[in-house]
């Protein structure tokens, strides 16, 4: 996730697919993307980052694991102060988890949520940072 961000701001997008490889390596050639490999355990997903930059801006995600019922399409990671009450919120106005909270060691934690409408993002709390 992007580091330093400001509530209600998108802090990461990340894009789940069948086969990250793939995508992986559509975008490196169409957008001039560089990559690095996350290990996911069994497989690898991608974090890209522009050529000129060594500061990741997306990720590509297998759709496995706790990913696997996710749509193929590009999904936005926005900070929220208070993840707990921000997915009370979802619930009470309409909205659906589509994922049980997840937790990015030494960041914070995210939720996939669909809206009202049907469109698919997550909302992100950054990790408390102690003095």
């Amino acid at each position: 996730m992007a580091e330093k961000n400001n509530i209600g701001t998108i802090g990461w997008i990340d894009l789940t697919v069948p086969d990250a490889t793939e995508m992986r390596d559509f975008y490196t050639k169409v957008v001039g993307w560089k990559h690095s490999s996350v290990s996911m355990g069994a497989y690898d997903d991608f974090c890209m980052i522009p050529h000129s930059s060594e500061s990741p801006v997306s990720g590509i995600c297998y759709a496995r694991g706790a990913n696997k019922n996710l749509p193929p399409q590009w999904i936005i990671y926005i900070v929220v102060e208070n993840l707990e009450s921000a997915l009370a919120d979802v619930k009470s106005l309409g909205g659906e988890l589509l994922t049980e909270v997840k937790t990015i060691p030494g960041q914070g934690s995210y939720c996939v949520i669909k809206d009202p409408a049907g469109a698919v993002s997550a909302l992100y709390q950054e990790e408390k940072k102690t003095a």
